[in-house]
């Protein structure tokens, strides 16, 4: 551990719960069982770190609705599945996030990914992130150009993405990387480890 701290660790899961429960009266999905059935193994590599991602959800366009800031599309193939490019770092980021996934159909994202992470995944996580560069820009010179509306709209999500690729995640992955060791938030000024 050697890089200086510049931000803590907000753990989303404590709050799940209670964020689905104050959604009940919206007539949304009532347990976290119902709409969060992810795999780990069939998750989108485009997913940034953390207990939330995307795995075989549907191609519906739907997220974006709710959490822009937090939900993107793409796939490797035609598809355009639904992935997570920045995780919840507030209480009502949390809900949005909540209401994006209970719209997926096909019940595909999860909430395990801190029982999945490690601080090596998340090292080779970021290691790919050229790779991550790559599609952004391309999918971005699509989308810009597309003559419907929700792919421009999109393509506003990956500029987003590619800054904060550039900007704040590595800050995020340390946190959350010294969260997957400890189980807690580092405190200010306190060395997290390196990327």
């Amino acid at each position: 551990m050697s890089a200086e701290n510049t931000v803590r660790y907000w753990d989303p899961m404590p709050h799940l719960d209670a964020a689905i429960s104050s959604l009940l009266p919206h007539g949304l999905r009532p347990s976290r069982d119902d709409f969060l059935k992810g795999v780990w193994g069939e998750r989108n590599w485009r997913n940034v770190p953390g207990p939330f991602y995307g795995a075989m959800t549907d191609n519906c366009w739907v997220g974006r609705l709710h959490a822009p800031q937090h939900v993107l599309y793409g796939d490797d193939i035609e598809y355009e599945q639904e992935f997570l490019y920045r995780q919840p770092q507030t209480v009502e980021e949390l809900r949005d996030v909540v209401v994006a996934m209970q719209q997926d159909p096909w019940a595909g994202w999860a909430c395990d990914g801190d029982a999945q992470w490690s601080p090596s995944l998340v090292r080779g996580w970021w290691r790919e992130r050229e790779r991550l560069r790559e599609w952004i820009t391309v999918k971005h010179g699509q989308w810009s150009a597309s003559t419907r509306a929700d792919e421009r709209e999109a393509a506003g999500g990956l500029r987003d993405y590619l800054a904060y690729v550039e900007g704040g995640l590595a800050d995020y992955l340390r946190a959350y990387m010294y969260f997957l060791d400890s189980g807690a938030s580092p405190a200010p000024g306190e060395r997290v480890p390196e990327l």
